[in-house]
């Protein structure tokens, strides 16, 4: 990924535990990660360098499957990134409606340039369950976000 040496310093530690081709991989998870990526994510949360960046904190809570944990803060932040993180996680819960509903206020963000979160969505509901093709572009999805708010 590419990523702000402080910010790839701090996120190491669980990238390394959970690599990004092993994160994410239900589309409607039924619950954390838990174990050892759990515990990597809780101590990522208290690096500096996350200090007061709750855009990326949220996802983080998304990458190791703690929905309610990313809900809480991204239904904090009032702006187009929280929104969208707070779509994400409402998608991976199965709540499709209120997910486009959260794509909706996010409006034109930059991180969705040549994305269609309304038809991923329809994709992920029309599937019914896991799909390779759609943990892959929901992970590309995750990293795009996360790669745009560790810059911002």
């Amino acid at each position: 990924m590419d990523l702000p040496g402080d910010v790839a310093s701090a996120v190491s530690p669980l990238f390394e535990v959970l690599p990004m081709e092993d994160a994410m991989q239900r589309l409607v998870p039924s619950g954390g990660v838990g174990g050892e990526a759990l515990a990597a994510a809780a101590a990522v949360m208290n690096d500096p360098a996350l200090s007061g960046r709750d855009a990326l904190k949220a996802g983080l809570w998304l990458y190791v499957d703690e929905l309610d944990r990313s809900h809480d803060i991204s239904q904090g932040m009032k702006d187009a990134t929280g929104s969208y993180w707070h779509a994400i996680m409402h998608r991976r819960e199965g709540d499709f409606w209120n997910s486009k509903y959260w794509y909706r206020n996010a409006g034109s963000h930059p991180a969705m340039a040549g994305f269609d979160p309304y038809t991923f969505v329809d994709q992920v509901e029309e599937a019914g369950e896991d799909d390779a093709d759609l943990v892959s572009q929901q992970q590309q999805e995750w990293q795009t976000l996360f790669e745009w708010c560790a810059k911002g």
